[in-house]
């Protein structure tokens, strides 16, 4: 397939814009690109997966972990030969040795913000001293990447704690119906949230448990042909070491605070099943009386029948009558009152 490319200075950013056309989609990643002094030598370029695979010495497998095309893929750290591959949150780049190749993803604005950030940091490396005195590039660009993941993480607990902890203090002083439906949804949000971040912690500890994988991360020593001991990796280990404890703090107060959305449900929980069964008494007495009421009215609906009886002349029939379908009335409220309170002592 004949390939066009289209090279013009980005403006404010002073790197190449490289394109190709006559491409498939399905055939492209777009990337910026820079180099290990921080300027950007392509900017939002389309390059071909099999000219990014044949360049980097990578199989087409460990492009689909930063193609934003799949976009329910896992969090991983990969190391392979001459490349560090980094699929974190909005991050998916791709460190070598001299460069750091970030492909476009969903959060593009998290991403301009680890443009500047690399930048930043790459510059302010290269004044800081001797060249032997520096940390290998891939350190600072993986480190970059670290520092840009676990601060996103940190603004979304931050805002997502403070929602949670407001309404659970709401719904302290009263029980709202609106508010229980917004503390179910915030609770769906924190238990997807946990387990992004659980996802981002266990992509790290993989990298942390393999030997090979840490020494193989030093790759500015392969280039210059200096071979890594197995074991020799204390420095990538400490640095990795830290921000895997950042991320354990945010798993620890995101299931410190669910724990206490658990039980505050529980506990709306139990007002909620009072209320119930309050409601429920209520409804019992009430059928009680109505009972009580009927034998009352069954009494008085058989004096009412157009039978002739010998009580219809008598002087105090009917305060006879009524005197025993008034007791008759308040003795069978009495007794199903009793009954339901000996059924509720035996429950209780």
């Amino acid at each position: 397939m004949q390939e066009v490319y289209r090279y013009q200075r980005s403006a404010g950013l002073g790197g190449p814009v490289r394109t190709s056309a006559q491409q498939g989609p399905d055939l492209t990643l777009r990337c910026t690109e820079l180099d290990k002094h921080g300027n950007i030598t392509v900017r939002a370029g389309e390059f071909q997966k099999s000219e990014l695979c044949a360049q980097h010495g990578l199989q087409a497998r460990d492009l689909r972990k930063i193609d934003s095309k799949f976009v329910n893929q896992m969090p991983a750290i990969l190391v392979r030969r001459h490349a560090i591959l980094v699929n974190l949150l909005h991050i998916r780049a791709l460190i070598e040795a001299d460069r750091i190749v970030l492909f476009d993803s969903i959060g593009a604005h998290s991403q301009g913000n680890l443009v500047y950030e690399l930048q930043e940091r790459l510059r302010s490396n290269a004044r800081a001293g001797p060249a032997e005195l520096a940390q290998p590039f891939e350190f600072r660009a993986l480190e970059a990447v670290l520092i840009s993941v676990v601060g996103s993480l940190q603004s979304d607990e931050e805002v997502l704690v403070n929602l949670v902890q407001n309404l659970l203090a709401y719904l302290e002083e009263s029980v709202d119906r609106a508010k229980l439906r917004e503390l179910l949804q915030y609770s769906k949000r924190l238990s997807r949230f946990e387990q992004k971040v659980l996802n981002i912690r266990d992509a790290i500890e993989e990298v942390l448990e393999q030997d090979e994988d840490l020494a193989a991360m030093y790759l500015t020593q392969k280039l210059h042909g200096t071979a890594r001991a197995r074991d020799d990796h204390e420095d990538v280990e400490l640095m990795m070491e830290t921000y895997l404890k950042q991320v354990e703090e945010i798993v620890n107060h995101i299931e410190s605070v669910s724990s206490h959305v658990r039980t505050t449900e529980d506990v709306v929980n139990i007002i909620l099943d009072s209320q119930r069964n309050s409601l429920l008494l209520l409804e019992i007495r009430l059928t009680i009386l109505t009972v009580a009421l009927s034998s009352g009215t069954f009494l008085t609906g058989l004096f009412g029948m157009n039978l002739v009886n010998t009580l219809e002349s008598h002087p105090t029939a009917f305060l006879f009558v009524s005197s025993i379908a008034f007791f008759s009335i308040v003795a069978l409220t009495f007794a199903g009152l009793r009954s339901m309170r000996k059924v509720l002592r035996r429950i209780n």
